[in-house]
């Protein structure tokens, strides 16, 4: 799933290409692409594109007195539609520009989770952006301090929950942790003055650099084309120290790290039998 620098880049680009042309028509093409059924979208008819800008993981479509919340989830994508056919393959909504322009989402697959919210007013209060935390990119070392101390839990969790830090997903919580140089399972009431502020910086220092990254792309691209240094690289040597990188399988994703940069050199055998918690 796209993260924070490849949707923030993406965001930029659309806001670049689309801001201020008029949308003239907004059509659902699955059944379940709309989420809302109010404000209808003829209330968007009309008016200009604002803007494009993006919160969590989630893209914001801002229209005279509406807004168009995307969510891309695994596949989806927001893309230029130059053909503008019935029935585009796994197409899921298309905007309309009365320049004759027109932006296509599409999710390949069958699960069909990729869908639209729209709202009126300021979306922070309203689903589904109500309940995310703060982006990850506007804290700071001592807000980072506050929200690890009151949600107690591993650090690769911690990192990865919508509600408490919003935007990164399974690729930075791979890499934040290693450039950190702290264990995935690592407890986050436990973390020491000194290893908070490591893991400050690490988080400011991978996010800026997969932004820097992303706008120097034209498109999302899928997550094995980005580069890290845990992320996707299991049995590889680490760049920083030489040793094997190794994972732990979960059923949804794969947590990566270096056992000599982030755990004294221990393997984590699995997500229950270990008890490693440096």
């Amino acid at each position: 799933m796209p993260e924070l620098p490849e949707l923030q880049a993406h965001a930029e680009r659309l806001d670049a290409t689309y801001s201020g042309a008029i949308i003239s028509g907004f059509r659902p093409i699955t059944f379940t692409a709309l989420k809302t059924f109010s404000p209808e979208p003829a209330e968007a008819i009309g008016s200009p594109l604002t803007s494009v800008r993006r919160r969590g993981k989630y893209l914001l479509l801002e229209a005279g007195p509406v807004t168009f919340v995307v969510h891309l989830m695994q596949g989806g994508r927001l893309r230029p539609d130059e053909k503008q056919s019935a029935k585009p393959r796994f197409g899921i909504a298309r905007w309309i520009f009365d320049d004759g322009r027109a932006l296509l989402l599409t999710e390949p697959g069958s699960e069909r989770k990729a869908g639209v919210w729209m709202v009126t007013g300021n979306p922070e209060g309203q689903e589904p952006v109500a309940k995310l935390g703060p982006d990850a990119d506007t804290i700071d070392e001592a807000a980072l301090s506050a929200l690890l101390t009151a949600h107690p839990m591993r650090l690769h969790g911690f990192l990865r929950d919508q509600r408490i830090l919003a935007g990164l997903g399974r690729r930075l919580a791979n890499e934040i942790p290693h450039r950190a140089k702290l264990s995935p399972f690592a407890s986050t009431a436990k973390l020491t003055a000194a290893q908070v502020g490591q893991l400050a910086a690490a988080l400011s220092a991978c996010v800026s650099e997969s932004l820097e990254a992303e706008r120097g792309r034209d498109e999302l691209v899928a997550s094995k084309q980005r580069e890290g240094n845990v992320h996707h690289r299991a049995g590889e040597p680490c760049a920083t120290c030489g040793d094997t990188i190794r994972s732990v399988e979960y059923r949804a994703y794969t947590m990566a790290y270096c056992p000599t940069c982030q755990t004294g050199g221990r393997v984590l055998a699995d997500n229950i039998t270990s008890k490693f918690l440096k």
